[in-house]
């Protein structure tokens, strides 16, 4: 009797007991047990996605063999359940559970990156964003007027308007967000040069500005010349000179330039064709970097009128006049 006794006494306490444990073991592999997984999983919370769903999808893809329902009790204990953001996360090998739900919490989300390249063309970084598979494409007509309205900029040319940068975005990021947020760079940057710009340039507004450091970006790739050939376009402005500039004619009939610029492509007259006419086109030829802005806002001093590329390095030569610039073309163009 005594014996049947203790163990009805003893036995509540040994289950309560061996329960207890079996959590503290539990909990602790909850806690400590890594992923199964070798190498980084990128994993996607869509919106609206619960912690039950989230849990189970992590048990079904063998990510974890814990069961699904300790990472629910965990997340509504600490009330982090109901504060899951979407996106598209990653998942490392050494994560446990908890970790995995800080990071979904946190929104420490994957963040894509796209360079807007220097010289490239409004149409192209249309073309390039509409291209981007973790972009989240909007328009259903990629082209820059289209994006312009988008950006409620319909009355302005979108040429120009987008600063060149690498930029970092999370997945399903819009194509409107994206070129949003180069296009507002390219506000501020060129507002704020234009605020400390030098004295007594020939631009009437940032705008022109704007189509200068374009010009500037398609002359040359070398940073120390840029300066120089922004003085030498301020001072054949200044002087009522045409600009003669390659890259405005090959903008001009970008649609049929084999690659080849020919004689009578400089003699034909277009909008951008600055032999035939004088001043400014009447637009940026490309996307023009800060450097290129800066440049055409802080230009050299000095005389040269001409310059001419020397084949090497991407440098040129400066003249201050027609024959000295002739001179240079024998020697670096004609080779004679």
């Amino acid at each position: 009797m005594k014996n049947n006794l203790l163990l009805k006494t003893l036995l509540p306490a040994l289950i309560a007991a061996g329960i207890c444990t079996y959590i503290v073991i539990q909990y602790n592999r909850f806690m400590t047990t890594p992923l199964n997984i070798s190498e980084p999983v990128q994993f996607i919370v869509t919106p609206g996605s619960n912690l039950k769903r989230i849990s189970e999808e992590l048990y079904e893809r063998n990510i974890t063999s814990i069961s699904p329902i300790y990472l629910q009790l965990y997340g509504r204990a600490n009330e982090s359940a109901s504060r899951i953001k979407a996106g598209e996360y990653q998942l490392l090998p050494d994560d446990t559970l908890p970790d995995v739900l800080n990071r979904l919490v946190s929104g420490k989300v994957i963040m894509n990156s796209m360079t807007i390249v220097e010289g490239m063309t409004a149409q192209s970084l249309v073309d390039m964003v509409s291209a981007n598979v973790k972009i989240k494409h909007t328009l259903e007509n990629p082209d820059v007027a289209a994006v312009m309205a988008a950006l409620g900029q319909a009355d302005q040319n979108g040429e120009g308007w987008f600063l060149p940068e690498t930029y970092h975005f999370p997945t399903d990021t819009t194509d409107i967000e994206f070129l949003a947020r180069a296009n507002k760079q390219m506000h501020e940057v060129l507002e704020n040069a234009w605020e400390y710009r030098a004295k007594d340039l020939p631009y009437t507004s940032p705008y022109e500005a704007l189509i200068m450091a374009s010009i500037i970006e398609k002359e040359t790739a070398v940073a120390d010349e840029r300066p120089e050939i922004a003085g030498v376009f301020v001072r054949r402005l200044q002087k009522g000179m045409r600009l003669q500039t390659d890259p405005t004619v090959i903008y001009g009939i970008r649609k049929n330039f084999d690659g080849n610029l020919r004689k009578k492509d400089l003699t034909t007259d277009t909008p951008y064709n600055t032999y035939t006419r004088s001043g400014l086109p009447p637009t940026p030829i490309c996307l023009p970097s800060r450097e290129s802005i800066n440049a055409a806002l802080h230009p050299a001093s000095g005389d040269s009128l001409y310059f001419v590329a020397t084949g090497t390095e991407g440098r040129h030569i400066f003249s201050s006049n027609l024959a000295d610039h002739n001179k240079a073309v024998r020697k670096y163009q004609l080779k004679k």
